[in-house]
């Protein structure tokens, strides 16, 4: 059986997952355990942490190093990290962080080579680039949006690549005290 992509994205109500110059701080504005428990459950599903290198880069540094509760799903769980640069240096890195598989190919060939893989299903996650090609190139099996209760107005809206509408239906919701609301959505 083949693994599925999951796309896992933290995003605003208005569907952006970063603001105009890639602000993230209202994502710490509205969280609370229950959410935090249903993305730490969400990480233990999967067998491969697909990422963009410079969210690669910026988690590599911070949770090697953390006691949060996510930092064992985060540290522990093997990582693609996806680049356009030809080679990329990871023996700075700490733990299975300098062992993650540098993928540099193409976007649709590597996502499909990593599917037919045995293991557990695959999830993106990261920086707003990298998920917007994920969204354009049609190969997504899942979303899991994590959606909060602000509205920014402009910024790196989730869907800005997809070439076509997209038609989704709703396999699960999970409303928390903080009125952040966890959506996963599969393609109709």
């Amino acid at each position: 059986m083949m693994r599925r992509l999951i796309l896992g994205m933290t995003m605003t109500l208005d569907g952006f997952v970063a603001g105009p110059n890639g602000e993230t701080d209202w994502r710490l504005r509205s969280g609370d355990e229950g959410g935090k428990k249903w993305i730490e459950q969400s990480l233990w599903q999967v067998g491969l942490h697909a990422v963009g290198r410079r969210s690669f880069e910026g988690w590599a540094g911070y949770w090697p190093k953390s006691s949060d509760p996510l930092a064992a799903p985060m540290n522990d769980i093997p990582k693609a990290v996806f680049t356009r640069q030809r080679s990329l240096d990871l023996g700075s890195y700490a733990g299975n962080w300098a062992e993650a598989e540098v993928v540099n190919g193409d976007l649709k060939t590597e996502i499909n080579r990593l599917k037919q893989q045995p293991g557990k299903d695959i999830l993106a996650h990261g920086g707003a680039s990298f998920a917007q090609s994920l969204v354009a190139s049609g190969l997504i099996d899942e979303y899991r949006l994590f959606v909060h209760p602000v509205v920014l107005g402009n910024g790196l809206a989730l869907f800005a690549e997809l070439p076509k509408p997209l038609n989704l239906e709703l396999r699960g919701t999970t409303l928390f005290r903080s009125g952040v609301a966890a959506l996963v959505y599969q393609p109709a």
